[in-house]
């Protein structure tokens, strides 16, 4: 097996941090969006998507936490 070692370790954390952080920036703009929408759009669909966007924030919130 391979060795690994700091450099590479320190390289897939920045990786990691930047995809976080563009994921971050996406439920921004969906963030956005929704608050835009939800006052033209039918209260079933409104809460289905604030339901998407919970369950994205907490996938996100666990990738956050898992980074030291």
């Amino acid at each position: 097996m391979a060795e690994v070692d700091h450099a590479f370790l320190a390289r897939q954390m920045e990786r990691v941090i930047s995809e976080v952080g563009r994921l971050r920036d996406e439920m921004t703009v969906h963030t956005a969006t929704l608050v835009r929408l939800d006052g033209t759009v039918a209260g079933h669909e409104v809460r289905a998507i604030h339901t998407w966007m919970a369950r994205t924030n907490e996938r996100i919130s666990k990738l956050e936490d898992a980074v030291p």
